[in-house]
């Protein structure tokens, strides 16, 4: 039996991969591929052995950034980054959750003033053994990761 890629390699560029399929279209989002002059492969609901179905985005002559793939992490931590040239991985970037994210997390408290004036979202992540939380760094409000609201 052939094998068959499902989606086209890539030359030069970044691939994330293992992105759990409902998390793809927040990971295009917090990454603002809409806006990308780059090429953009999505592929979503992909058959995977570890997760069942899962999401993939390749993006041509662009390797992201470190900031930019720890946001990741925070939707999608256990997805994988690979940073690849003429057609070779020659870079597997670990997922690292920041101990401050910004800009990306909504604060769920109608009287933050995040809410109120044009402030930059500031949450600290705090982990414990049961759950990652995030706490506003202005009215301190805790809030689940997987509870986050993501811009």
């Amino acid at each position: 039996m052939e094998k068959k890629l499902k989606v086209a390699a890539l030359r030069d560029g970044t691939v994330i991969d293992h992105i759990p399929s409902d998390k793809l279209f927040k990971v295009v989002q917090i990454l603002h591929l809409d806006t990308c002059d780059n090429q953009i492969t999505l592929a979503n609901n992909l058959e995977s052995k570890k997760i069942g179905s899962k999401g993939l985005v390749k993006i041509a002559d662009r390797a992201l950034e470190e900031d930019e793939t720890n946001k990741i992490a925070l939707i999608a931590p256990n997805a994988k980054i690979n940073i690849i040239k003429d057609f070779e991985v020659v870079e597997k970037r670990p997922l690292i959750l920041p101990e401050e994210i910004r800009e990306i997390v909504q604060c769920g408290n109608p009287n933050c003033i995040t809410n109120h004036q044009p402030v930059t979202t500031r949450f600290k992540v705090m982990k414990n053994e049961e759950e990652l939380m995030l706490k506003c760094i202005y009215c301190e409000r805790e809030v689940k990761r997987d509870q986050a609201k993501i811009r």
